[in-house]
């Protein structure tokens, strides 16, 4: 089973796991709703994450009679919450003196870890000491 965010879905198997209409993925990509990735030859690719994002947009339009607009609305503003969550989450690292080791999650993102977290996770192997880069900020 691809992961959440693995873009792996063609059009018509998407539109057919969000209930919907090939044409609608379309006008709500053209809307800038959902944006799918696109393959070598152009065509959609969509994720799981894209296909529950498809259901939410349904939902809010026909059981809670929002307009596209509004619903493009709610998802951008709901995006902006999840980085700022994020960015809270890193700035508590500064504020908090056990929390002052960083590494990279797996989207990237860099994260602030207990000590006790890092102390148990123990490399393995040459390419595990090699994956992760602890960062100790100076205090200024």
């Amino acid at each position: 089973m691809p992961g959440e965010d693995a873009k792996v879905y063609v059009i018509s198997v998407a539109a057919e796991l969000a209930g919907m209409h090939p044409q609608t993925l379309r006008q709500y990509d053209r809307l800038g709703l959902v944006t799918p990735s696109r393959a070598s030859g152009r065509g959609r690719r969509y994720s799981l994450r894209d296909i529950a994002t498809l259901r939410e947009v349904q939902r809010l339009s026909q059981d809670e009679g929002v307009n596209l607009a509004g619903i493009k609305r709610i998802l951008e503003l709901e995006a902006e919450l999840e980085q700022l969550k994020r960015q809270v989450e890193y700035l508590r690292a500064f504020v908090d003196p056990g929390r002052r080791i960083f590494t990279a999650d797996p989207r990237g993102d860099v994260v602030a870890v207990n000590r006790t977290a890092s102390r148990s996770r123990r490399p393995t192997t040459t390419a595990d000491r090699a994956a992760v880069v602890l960062w100790h900020p100076s205090n200024r």
